[in-house]
Formats: structure tokens, C-alpha cells, sequence
């Protein structure tokens, strides 16, 4: 089928009244296993890179990165979405479009709401002249470590202003503040779905829930019914990646040549079970 378009994908969920899940990747062995599973699972999903695993931590970079999933794609039956995740940098944006990205985000949350208003158009504007999505954050999903973050009514996103968002910059899909953060969680987050049920009431947009590494199962199966189409999840997907490599290297009869196979295989495992929340 090869790659799909993120807002077709986030249609589906929508009329499937459910969420797909976007899963940040680092490398060939995280991307192999997504796709892999989605395709014997027969769930669309999205994988995405993080510009900071670019810019800080140099394991990739844009050009390649959209090759890979792209060719990885490209045999499959089910709908793969390829992501950049988020960047508040303009020229980085336009050229990851360049080199293969159909969906990327803009992060201007941290902004006055006029800036991120602005910014987020201007993105929108050239993006889907050169055939890309575009997905924008209003309100602020801070980090889970700092627990008065996922707390913090003040940063949640209001409807009314959602609204306003959407309809002043063109976006494709909203990431919204509703209680979750980023990061490995100190206390259970508690998901505003009140909130989350006036935004979707408020909006004609596919809503985005950051920070999805701890949220009860229970919690977002509501969300999901309730308007969040798209689930990012990372840091218990890294976190994975990184305890089998250490097991591994523990192991005294293990190579190097036996590496790929361990990560992979442990990622599927995992990856199967948090595939089955999504319902498409």
C-alpha cells in the first residue's frame, strides 16, 4: 500500500470513533516492528520521528528516515503514516517535508496564542502547498516528572479558543491539554474527558493526545470514544528498546549479530497489546 496520508488515516479513526496510535521510533528495528505489527494486525498506525533524536542525538537523520519507512511501507496492506513530531522551527519543517515527510507537527504552545496563531498558519500555508498534513499544539502537555504539569488546569486547552484555533489557522489536527504530560508519570494522570467532550463538540478537527507512555487503559478507551483520533506514544516504547539491549549485553552466550532479533522480538510483544486499543 505504501504510505498514506496522516489526515486519511485520522478520518478513518474518527469514523471508526477511535484513535489511531503514532509510536516515535529511533531506528530500522523500531519502525520494522511497528509496521510489522500493524500489518498482522491489520491496524493502521503512524511512525514518527522526533527532531531532538535528530539534532541532540544524531541517530538519523529527516532524508533517511522517511526513506526507511517508506520502503518498509511499501509491501504492506494496512494504512502507515509517516510523522515528524514536534519542531518549532519553520525552515526544519519545510525541509523535512522536502525529503519525504507527508505529516508534520508544529509546536508553538509555548507562544502567546496570536504568535502560535501566526506561526501555525504561515506552516499550514506552505505545507499543504507541497502535499503535507499539519498538526499544532494548543495548551500546553508539559513533563510528567514535574507533576503539577499534568495538573495544571491553566495550561489545559479551552474549548472556545480551540475553536478560534482551528478555524484562524487551517490545521489538520490539534494536539490538546487535557492532563496528560511527557515522560514516565510520577502520580496516575487523570484525563479531563469533560473538557476533552466540549472540545470535540467545539471543533470539526481530529484531536491529538500527547504523552501516552502511563495513561490507564481504562482512561483512554473513554478518550478515545470521545474525540482523541490520534495516541502518541515513546518513552515506555525507548525505555523497552533500551532494557532488552541491556539484557542482552547480560547474556554471556550473546553477539552482536543477535541483537536486532532480541529488540524486535520484544517490541512486538509489546507493540501487540498496545495495538488492540486501537479498534479499526
Amino acid at each position: 500500500m505504501g504510505i498514506e496520508r496522516v489526515s486519511t488515516i485520522l478520518k478513518m479513526a474518527d469514523e471508526a470513533n477511535t484513535s489511531v496510535i503514532a509510536f516515535n521510533c529511533l531506528d530500522y528495528s523500531m519502525v520494522k516492528s511497528v509496521i510489522t505489527v500493524a500489518e498482522e494486525l491489520n491496524k493502521p498506525v503512524i511512525c514518527m520521528l522526533y527532531p531532538n533524536d535528530v539534532l541532540l542525538h544524531r541517530w538519523t537523520e529527516p532524508a533517511v528516515y522517511a526513506a526507511m519507512v517508506r520502503a518498509l511501507a511499501k509491501d504492506v496492506k494496512v494504512p502507515i503514516g509517516l510523522h515528524l513530531d514536534h519542531s518549532s522551527d519553520f525552515e526544519y519543517i519545510v525541509a523535512a517535508i522536502r525529503d519525504g515527510f507527508s505529516s508534520v507537527m508544529y509546536d508553538g504552545s509555548a507562544l502567546p496564542l496570536e504568535e502560535n496563531i501566526a506561526n501555525t498558519r504561515e506552516v499550514v500555508k506552505v505545507a499543504h502547498v507541497l502535499g503535507a498534513d499539519v498538526e499544532a499544539e494548543l495548551g500546553q502537555v508539559g513533563l510528567a516528572d514535574t507533576v503539577t504539569d499534568q495538573s495544571n488546569t491553566d495550561m489545559y486547552t479551552k474549548p472556545e479558543v480551540a475553536k478560534l484555533f482551528h478555524e484562524e489557522t487551517g490545521c489538520d489536527s490539534v494536539a490538546i491539554s487535557i492532563g496528560s504530560a511527557h515522560g514516565f508519570y510520577k502520580e496516575t494522570p487523570q484525563l479531563d474527558i469533560q473538557r476533552l467532550k466540549a472540545i470535540n463538540a467545539a471543533t470539526d478537527v481530529p484531536l491529538v493526545l500527547h504523552g501516552g507512555s502511563g495513561i490507564p487503559g481504562d482512561q483512554l478507551e473513554v478518550a478515545f470514544r470521545e474525540g482523541i483520533n490520534k495516541f502518541n506514544v515513546g518513552t515506555e516504547f525507548f525505555w523497552l528498546y533500551y532494557e532488552t539491549i541491556k539484557q542482552q549485553a547480560l547474556k554471556e552466550s550473546s553477539v552482536l549479530h543477535d541483537l536486532p532479533h532480541a529488540i524486535q522480538e520484544k517490541l512486538r510483544e509489546y507493540l501487540r497489546a498496545k495495538m488492540q486499543l486501537c479498534k479499526m
